[in-house]
């Protein structure tokens, strides 16, 4: 039986990892995550009968208490997913990002750095750690080319540069003291169980409830979709299978305005639920003054994850983007606590635009 720590896993990505983890009869998860406001334990609730699933609510800011969880579970394996993620909250907050994103990590390769050393034989070779990363760390695209596990950095946001620093931090520990530790970036995810501030699940529950759209500038930006299932497959794939101390560049394969992405999303909705009675969804797009620091393109180039580990993505963005309307529409149990309890559907990050 294998031992997986996946730090973040009440959250978006984690907890579509430990649900793909805890599917495997071979392993055993243990996630750790300090239920921040975009946290929630609900989908996670099917696992509470199962003896492989335990739960730990740990900050990863608190070194003695991410070594206790190391010395109570003796990992084999490490997912590192815990991270601030929304580039509105870091133009508002900062700091906040930097103690989650770069402290916390700093925290977990402290305390995974003891584990290892003190591992023996095949336990100490077979320990993995996978920090989890994102294409943000590499900033803007020109109109054409892609990101690949070559790209220079060069972060634009608050956000992208706690990540960046983070990247560092994890290849750095590999370098100096051998951790085994593999690094992934990966573009926009979306999917069910997504927090309602992110693009996708924002624009579906206005378009539903036939509020205003906003779209940043004049919406031209364009995003890679990575369907947050294909990501949760090619985590596993690269922390069981993947070389130590290399980067995997993980993308969808789907390159989108996102001016087209809400179109699609007010389409659909139209289709499925009817037009509102003013007319058609498109007509509550409204273009809002732009986000500070926003990078115009990202795309990524999955080809190595493909040659050398054979992962590839499975859902279109059609097909993914239509599972995730559905879900949303059929979750409200779900998504609206969150809501009731938050700003969640407002912008942020304004008091810095010039």
């Amino acid at each position: 039986m294998k031992t997986v720590l996946v730090t973040g896993g009440a959250g978006f990505i984690g907890s579509h990892v430990v649900r793909v983890m805890v599917a495997d009869p071979g392993i055993r998860v243990v996630n750790i995550d300090a239920l921040t406001y975009a946290a929630d334990t609900r989908l996670l609730e099917p696992l509470a009968p199962t003896r492989r699933y335990a739960f730990e609510a740990v900050d990863i800011r608190n070194l003695a208490a991410v070594r206790a969880v190391f010395q109570r579970y003796r990992p084999d394996w490490v997912l590192h997913l815990a991270a601030e993620s929304h580039v509105d909250r870091s133009i508002e907050n900062p700091l906040i990002f930097v103690e989650t994103n770069v402290v916390g990590t700093a925290n977990m390769l402290v305390a995974a750095r003891e584990h290892w050393s003190a591992l023996k034989g095949l336990a100490r070779d077979a320990f993995r750690f996978l920090h989890v990363s994102t294409d943000e760390v590499f900033g803007a695209l020109p109109g054409d080319g892609t990101f690949n596990e070559a790209t220079p950095y060069d972060p634009s946001s608050p956000y992208s540069a706690s990540k960046a620093a983070s990247d560092h931090l994890a290849r750095a520990w590999h370098r100096t003291y051998g951790l085994p530790v593999l690094i992934s970036n990966c573009s926009n995810n979306y999917g069910p169980g997504q927090f309602p501030e992110k693009l996708i699940p924002l624009m579906i529950l206005k378009a539903w409830r036939g509020e205003l759209l906003p779209v940043y500038g004049n919406g031209a930006n364009v995003r890679d979709w990575l369907h947050v299932s294909d990501h949760a497959a090619a985590l596993k794939t690269v922390i069981a299978s993947g070389e130590v101390g290399a980067t995997y560049c993980i993308g969808g394969h789907n390159e989108l305005r996102n001016l087209d992405v809400v179109h699609a999303i007010c389409d659909r909705l139209d289709a499925t639920t009817g037009t509102l009675p003013s007319g058609a969804r498109r007509s509550l797009v409204t273009y809002v003054r732009d986000r500070p620091g926003h990078d115009y393109r990202y795309a990524i180039d999955a080809t190595h994850i493909g040659d050398t580990l054979g992962w590839r993505p499975r859902f279109t963005f059609q097909a993914g983007l239509a599972e995730t309307i559905d879900w949303y529409l059929d979750n409200q149990w779900w998504w609206q606590p969150l809501i009731d309890r938050s700003d969640a559907l407002n912008r942020r990050g304004l008091s810095a635009a010039k």
